[in-house]
Order: structure tokens, then sequence, then C-alpha cells
């Protein structure tokens, strides 16, 4: 069986994508789209459309795989895709509303953003999720905003994200000395680190795509080492949160200032 190779494979899917019902434009996104990527990693394409797509038309090109109804994903700006097998590549579609990205972006510009919850996001997801991807993707058919991170945002990302951190460090402090909280406490700690990073990245202007490397993008990684030492001393519960709220504070001053 003849193997494409990557451009002629890119090329062929995208043309096929472009010619959905609905779709004006397709990029290229994910580790390949910032050259970060193994060889084995995953095609991220996004299909923008405006007005209406229908998954049909999607399922209708052959490939095998799941083809997600709209909204399927949540119902947020993640509203569906498909997780495809095309030429022995793994190939995730992402369904992409011209409309609702269009709607972020104005929000953006003025400091407002939402925060949807996610299947495998601790922290959830910002609406300015869809700028960042934009502001890494590579467009391979149509044209597409290249947003730039509003100032407004910086400012208001970086202290909301705090907020809900701070807050969610404050509790799991207070829970710390509850007999049998110690779960309960280490995921309060997780996602309060992981709304920590948000801000971080936000007061420094940089675009989060997802959480898999954020910590370490936002120069956290020290609370890593917090939460090893843990298991050596674990009734050092309280102070281990003690001590990754001081470096969240102490990362997010730096970096904002």
């Amino acid at each position: 069986m003849l193997v494409l190779d990557d451009e002629e494979f890119l090329a062929q899917v995208v043309a096929k994508l472009a010619g959905l019902p609905g779709v004006t434009a397709v990029a290229l996104g994910g580790s390949r789209a910032q050259r970060i990527h193994r060889a084995d990693s995953d095609w991220d394409l996004g299909i923008y459309y405006r007005g209406s797509f229908d998954p049909q038309d999607l399922r209708e090109l052959g490939w095998s795989g799941e083809v997600f109804e709209l909204g399927a994903w949540g119902g947020g700006i993640f509203n569906g895709g498909a997780w495809l097998q095309i030429d022995g590549r793994k190939v995730d579609v992402h369904y992409r509303d011209l409309a609702v990205t269009e709607h972020v972006i104005a929000e953006a510009e003025v400091g407002q953003f939402t925060i949807e919850p996610l299947m495998f996001h601790l922290a959830g997801i910002p609406s300015y999720l869809l700028m960042a991807e934009l502001a890494f993707a590579q467009v391979l058919h149509g044209d597409l905003p290249r947003p730039t991170y509003p100032p407004k945002l910086r400012e208001q990302a970086s202290t909301n994200w705090w907020n809900r951190a701070d807050m969610l460090f404050g509790y799991a402090e207070n829970s710390s000395t509850s007999s049998g909280r110690v779960t309960q406490c280490l995921g309060l700690l997780a996602q309060a680190t992981m709304m920590a990073a948000h801000a971080v990245m936000a007061a420094e202007g940089r675009w989060v795509t997802n959480e898999k490397r954020l910590i370490s993008d936002a120069g956290l990684g020290s609370v890593d080492d917090l939460l090893t030492d843990l298991g050596k001393s674990p009734e050092n519960l309280a102070s281990l949160i003690v001590a990754a709220r001081n470096a969240c504070g102490s990362r997010l001053t730096r970096g904002g200032s």
C-alpha cells in the first residue's frame, strides 16, 4: 500500500475538508503547527465554517474513525469534531464556528472572556483559547484572523485567574487539617496551580492552547517538586499548600512586573 509523504497527505486532506459545505477555512494546529511535534504526533486540523455545518458531510468522505455531532464535546467553544485514521495517521478534526470566534475576539479586545469546563482540563478553558489557536495556526485554506494578545485581556485575565487560584489555595489550606481530606486537598492544589499558571501566562501576554505544558511554561515546576516531597512527609500537607501558593504568587508578581 502506497503511503503519501506528509506534504502530499496534508494537501489531499485539506482539499477534501475545504470542499465541505459551509467550510471557509482550514488550519493546521497543535504541536505540528508549532513545530514541536514528534514523528507520531496527531494531525490537528481546524475547519472553520460560517452559518452551519453538518458533520454528516464529513462522515461521507469515508475516512475511518468517529465523527461527532455539533456540541458533542461540551457545547461551548469546543463544539465537536472527529477522531480519524487517514493514510495510517491519526487526525483530529475540530469544528470552529467563525461567528463564535469573531465574538470571542471582540470580547477579548475589551478584556472580557468566559471559562468553560472541558474534560481533561483541570482549570477549564478560557474562551480566548480560540484566539490562541489562531495565533499559532498554519492557515492552509482560506483567510482567518491572526490576533495578537489584547492589553486589556492581559490585565483582566491575569487578575481573574489569580483570584480564582487564590481562593482555591485558601480553601485547600483550611481543609488540610480535616481528617481524611488529603485527596480533596491535592485536587484543589492541582486546580489552583493550573489557574495560577494561566494567570502568569496572561500577565506575560503568552497564549495557552492546552494544559499539557502549562505549569512548566509558566515557570511553576517547583510545585511539582513540592508534591514529590509530600510523599515523604504527608503530615506536612498544610505547609505544602502554603508553599505552593507563595511560589505561584511570587512567580505572578515577577511575570507581571
